[in-house]
């Protein structure tokens, strides 16, 4: 990995008094990084997309800073670690940026300290750089019902460098009937056996809804995609089966999948793909308990390499095809979830799941989760419906990534 520090000093610029001067910081970041030290007058030089950060080596550069502005970054990151009172003008720097209404962080603390936080600054820029060119596969439409989860394509493809792509379902349901039985038995009964129960269905259920993972496996390669989204509710009236097994086999497969159509949280669980390298799960929040910060988060999918046992049972709303029933350890998780038509805002916390709940008024995989943040965000400014499950505590990393991206929080 190649970091280029942008350096400000005051005096004239000397790359190996410079290193000398800030050794300590310099070779710890050098255990992560290729380092290029690059005097700010000569930031042409810097390879196009490459990953900077302006480096504030000394004090008397802020004017040198502000007037250099264009050649940095944005946001604004400034690495200061204290010496020669570069810490100081940074101080100024960042001051004179916020009055401007210019977005600007300082990195500044323990040498390691600091190098972990450019490592998850580096992060969020690879992420971001890894979405680029992304399609997103819309099959059908979106659910009638998902009134407050539009994206505007073309935004999205000019904040996130992502492309959502329009499919018919009609390209589904040709791919589904060419597929044989004798082509998915196989699979179909590995898929069974790997399950701890089987209830509510039959095989020949089971035979259908791996027919369809097919299909739309095969048009995610055809066409592509980085991810998809499915208009479940309308497979359902023509296939006669679901594609909660399709959803899940695609998710373990690092095909990030989702529900219903909804592109906001398709675009949710390929940013947490692309930050955490983990699939996620894709929920309804359907009870909330706020003197106990608690919420139960349910759906009819999940990436069976996310749980420890699952069990195949039929769809909760239609009782038909196929759903998965996952059961997850008790432990940390991070909800996530990115919003509004133009995808620049989000909500984030994290929690502990405590219990793998069975409700017969809820979908199959149930989640009871108790929030670090109040749970109220539910009841009174929620984004949307669907939110999204991680395991494991990722909310540093995400929200690295969403402020780089300048996004706003929703609490």
């Amino acid at each position: 990995m190649n970091l280029y520090l942008i350096i400000f000093t005051s005096g004239s610029y000397k790359m190996e008094q410079t290193y000398q001067s800030h050794k300590e910081l310099f070779m710890a970041l050098e255990q992560h990084f290729t380092l290029h030290l690059v005097n700010h007058t000569e930031t042409e030089s810097i390879p196009a997309n490459a990953y900077k950060l302006a480096f504030i080596a000394s004090g008397g550069v802020e004017d040198a800073v502000i007037r250099n502005f264009s050649s940095l970054p944005y946001p604004i990151t400034l690495l200061a670690d204290g010496l020669n009172n570069s810490l100081a003008a940074a101080l100024e720097i960042s001051a004179c940026m916020h009055n401007k209404d210019m977005k600007v962080r300082i990195i500044h603390g323990q040498v390691a300290d600091m190098t972990e936080q450019v490592l998850r600054h580096h992060k969020a820029f690879a992420a971001k750089r890894s979405l680029r060119g992304k399609r997103i596969g819309i099959i059908g439409t979106p659910a009638p019902w998902l009134v407050a989860s539009h994206v505007d394509y073309l935004l999205a493809s000019q904040r996130w460098g992502v492309n959502y792509i329009d499919i018919p379902l009609q390209e589904v349901y040709k791919r589904f009937y060419a597929i044989t039985d004798d082509e998915i038995g196989l699979e179909a009964s590995i898929f069974a056996n790997k399950a701890k129960a089987c209830q509510d269905t039959t095989p020949e259920e089971l035979l259908k809804a791996m027919r369809l993972y097919k299909a739309i496996k095969q048009l995610c390669t055809s066409e592509k995609l980085d991810a998809v989204t499915l208009s479940c509710f309308s497979l359902i009236k023509q296939l006669k089966t679901t594609g909660c097994l399709a959803l899940s086999l695609l998710n373990n497969e690092g095909i990030p999948a989702g529900c219903e159509g909804d592109l906001q949280a398709i675009m949710t669980m390929l940013m947490a793909k692309a930050v955490t390298g983990q699939p996620s799960f894709m929920g309804n929040p359907s009870f909330i308990d706020t003197k106990r910060n608690e919420l139960l988060l349910a759906h009819c999918t999940i990436a069976t390499k996310m749980v420890n046992d699952f069990i195949i049972r039929d769809h909760f709303e239609t009782q038909s095809g196929i759903a998965i029933q996952g059961m997850m350890h008790e432990g940390d998780v991070t909800l996530f979830k990115c919003g509004s038509e133009c995808l620049d805002e989000y909500y984030l916390a994290e929690g502990y799941l405590t219990e793998n709940t069975n409700l017969s008024t809820s979908c199959r995989t149930q989640f009871k989760i108790k929030l670090n943040k109040p749970v109220s965000y539910f009841l009174t400014n929620p984004l949307g419906n669907h939110h999204i499950l991680l395991q494991g505590n990722h909310a540093a990393e995400l929200q690295e990534f969403m402020q780089q991206n300048r996004c706003k929080l929703r609490e």
